[in-house]
C-alpha cells in the first residue's frame, strides 16, 4: 500500500498537521477508502456470565477479536511501534469490526455502583465541573438535566471479556499494560479537554463520539477545577468514532472525546511511571533489605563556639556513613519485578471456598487447562519470575510452560501436566491466584 494510501486508512502522518484541508474532508477521505477494505465482521457467540460480586445478566456477545493487522488498520506490530508509538496518533477505521462492547449498559451501572470496582462520575453545569468518585448511585445514573458521563476502571479485573480485550493489546509488553477502562456518556458528555501522561487506545463500542485532538503545547489548567481541564484548548484534528473504530493517542497529546448520543467508549491504557514514584518505590524497597555496620561515634569531640551548631565534622562523618548505601542491577531488576506486579491496594484475591483436591484438579487442567486470574500478573526478568508482587522460585525444568503462561496467561488442555507443574499451580489455585481455565 503506497504512502499516500497508508496515511488515510491509518491516521495522522507528520506532513498531515501542516495540511490545509479540513478535517471533515480528511474525515471523508479516510472513510472512502476505509470502506473499500475487504475485512470480515465478527459473528457474535454465546456470551457468559462476568466475574463479578454481584448478580448479573450474561455479557451481550463474547468477541472473536481480529488479527492485529485488522486492530492496526494494516500495520504489524513492528510498523506501529516503529511510526506510531509514543510519536503520532493513529486513527483506525473498523479496528474491531463489529464490535459492540463487553457489558450491557446496565451491567456497566452495576459494576460502577460496586464498592469493590472504581469509578468516577463526571457532569457539567454551565462552566463548572463537578466529580463525584464511586460507588455510584442509580439516581445519579439517571440524571437528564446536564451532559454527564461514567468512568469504570479495571474493567478487565471484574469481566473475563474485558481481560481478553486488553490483552490482545499485549504486542506491548505486559510490563506496560494497566488497565481496561469503560465510559458511558449521554449526549453531549465527556469529562472535557485534557492531556493524559500515558499512551491510550480509544475503541469506540456502542454509539459514536467526536474526538477533537491537539498537539499544542499550552497546557495550562483551569485553576479550581476537580479534573485536568485545559484553559486553551486549540484543536487541530476533528473525527467522529463509530462503533468498532479506534483512536491512538500519544502521552501529552490534548484531547476532547463529546458524547454524540449515548455512547460507550473503551480505553485500553498504560502505565508511565514518573521518575519521582519509582525512586519513591525503589527506596522503600531497599529500605526494607538495608543493612548498613556502624555507630555515631566522636571520641575527638572538642569544644564549639556555638552549642546549636551542627558542625561539618559530624556532616561528613554522617557522610561517610551514608555512602554505603549501595545497589547493583540485580536489585533494581528485583524491584522492577515486584513493582509491576504488585496489585493495586483495592484488589483482593479470592480463594474458592471448596478447592478441589490434587487429583480432581489435575484432571480438570486435563480437559480444561489452566488460566490465571484476571487480577494475577505474572512477569518474569533477569530477576526471574514474579507473581503478585512476590518473586516465585521456578525449576529450570518448569521454566518453559511458566514463560507460556506468563506469555499468554493460560496453558491449554493439551500441556504436559507433570506431577511438579500441577503441585505448584494447585498452589496458586488454592491462593486464587488461578486455576482450571473457564473459557
Amino acid at each position: 500500500m503506497g504512502d499516500a494510501a497508508t496515511f488515510m486508512i491509518q491516521g495522522l502522518d507528520d506532513s498531515d498537521r501542516h495540511w490545509q484541508i479540513p478535517a471533515r474532508q480528511k474525515e471523508r477521505a479516510i472513510l472512502t477508502l476505509a470502506e473499500q477494505v475487504n475485512v470480515a465482521g465478527i459473528a457474535p457467540r454465546s456470551g457468559r456470565r462476568p466475574y463479578c460480586a454481584a448478580e448479573r445478566q450474561p455479557i451481550i456477545a463474547a468477541m472473536n477479536l481480529p488479527a492485529l493487522d485488522t486492530l492496526l488498520g494494516g500495520l504489524s506490530p513492528r510498523q506501529f511501534l516503529e511510526e506510531y508509538w509514543q510519536k503520532k496518533p493513529l486513527l483506525i477505521r473498523q479496528a474491531v469490526p463489529g464490535f459492540a462492547g463487553v457489558l450491557t449498559r446496565d451491567e456497566l451501572f452495576d459494576l460502577a455502583c460496586d464498592p469493590d470496582v472504581e469509578s468516577r462520575h463526571v457532569r457539567r453545569e454551565g462552566e463548572q465541573w463537578i466529580l463525584e468518585h464511586g460507588p455510584q448511585m442509580r439516581g445519579r445514573l439517571r440524571g437528564k438535566r446536564h451532559p454527564w458521563t461514567v468512568l469504570v476502571q479495571g474493567v478487565n479485573l471484574w469481566v473475563p471479556e474485558g481481560d481478553r480485550l486488553l490483552h490482545h493489546f499485549d504486542f506491548i509488553p505486559q510490563a506496560r499494560l494497566d488497565d481496561l477502562m469503560i465510559s458511558y456518556a449521554v449526549d453531549g458528555g465527556g469529562v472535557g479537554p485534557h492531556f493524559d501522561n500515558y499512551d491510550v487506545f480509544l475503541l469506540q463500542g456502542t454509539g459514536r463520539r467526536r474526538w477533537l485532538i491537539s498537539d499544542q503545547q499550552d497546557r495550562a489548567l483551569v485553576e479550581g477545577a476537580p479534573l485536568r481541564i485545559l484553559q486553551n484548548f486549540e484543536p487541530t484534528h476533528d473525527w467522529t468514532l463509530e462503533p468498532g473504530d479506534m483512536l491512538y493517542l500519544p502521552p501529552h497529546w490534548a484531547h476532547n472525546g463529546i458524547a454524540v448520543g449515548e455512547c460507550t467508549t473503551y480505553s485500553i491504557g498504560f502505565r508511565s511511571p514518573t521518575a519521582q514514584e519509582l525512586g519513591t518505590e525503589f527506596l522503600g524497597w531497599m529500605q526494607e533489605r538495608l543493612c548498613l555496620d556502624g555507630l555515631y561515634a566522636d571520641p575527638d569531640l572538642s569544644p564549639q563556639t556555638h552549642s546549636a551548631e551542627i558542625a561539618p565534622r559530624m556532616i561528613d562523618q554522617i557522610e561517610r556513613m551514608l555512602a554505603g548505601i549501595r545497589w547493583t542491577r540485580a536489585d533494581v531488576a528485583a524491584f522492577v519485578g515486584e513493582y509491576l506486579t504488585e496489585p493495586k491496594s483495592h484488589i483482593f484475591f479470592d480463594p474458592p471456598e471448596e478447592p478441589l483436591k490434587r487429583k480432581a484438579f489435575a484432571r480438570a487442567l486435563e480437559s480444561r487447562g489452566f488460566a490465571l486470574d484476571p487480577r494475577s500478573l505474572l512477569l518474569f526478568s533477569e530477576a526471574g519470575f514474579h507473581l503478585n508482587g512476590e518473586a516465585i522460585e521456578i525449576p529450570e525444568t518448569l521454566a518453559p510452560q511458566i514463560t507460556e503462561l506468563a506469555d499468554h496467561r493460560r496453558l491449554g488442555a493439551g500441556s504436559l501436566w507433570t506431577p511438579a507443574l500441577l503441585d505448584l499451580l494447585h498452589g496458586w489455585y488454592c491462593d486464587g491466584f488461578g486455576g482450571p481455565d473457564e473459557a
